[in-house]
């Protein structure tokens, strides 16, 4: 299997993980506190990036076993973390996508002319954030992808 082989069928599973992940395994409940300031905050966003990871390397684990992609475990495992630590540091923004006074990613997007976007369109926030995390999870495959 060539490495941009093995890295597309990584982004596939990662992407899927993600979204399981992301989406049908994030409770509301965390959703609304991971933005939050201070420890609960950050605590309900480690829960979340927790079990969002353990759905990704469920997937990436799937894939490589029922389509023997060889993936090497220490690439796996690095990959895994550039997903994790990245979708953290985007999800601590949760519910603060149109603040006056941006922080983070936010401050980010921001800067890089999206302000205006993410006042005038309630959806802006959501689309960033998951542009964000796929991102992320393209260089995370290359790097399960690039070899032994």
């Amino acid at each position: 299997m060539s490495k941009a082989e093995m890295a597309t069928a990584a982004y596939i599973a990662l992407l899927a993980g993600h979204d399981v992940g992301d989406h049908w395994i994030q409770t509301d409940r965390v959703a609304i506190s991971k933005g939050a300031p201070g420890r609960e905050g950050m605590l309900a966003c480690a829960r979340h990036v927790a079990t969002y990871t353990a759905s990704q390397a469920l997937t990436l684990y799937a894939a490589n076993r029922v389509l023997g992609l060889g993936v090497n475990r220490r690439r796996a495992l690095a990959g895994l973390a550039i997903s994790a630590v990245t979708h953290y540091v985007a999800d601590r923004q949760g519910g603060h996508w149109r603040d006056e006074q941006p922080r983070g990613i936010v401050r980010l997007a921001a800067r890089t002319g999206h302000a205006g976007w993410l006042q005038r369109d309630p959806g802006a926030g959501y689309l960033l954030d998951q542009s964000w995390h796929k991102g992320w999870i393209a260089i995370a495959a290359a790097v399960i992808g690039a070899g032994e």
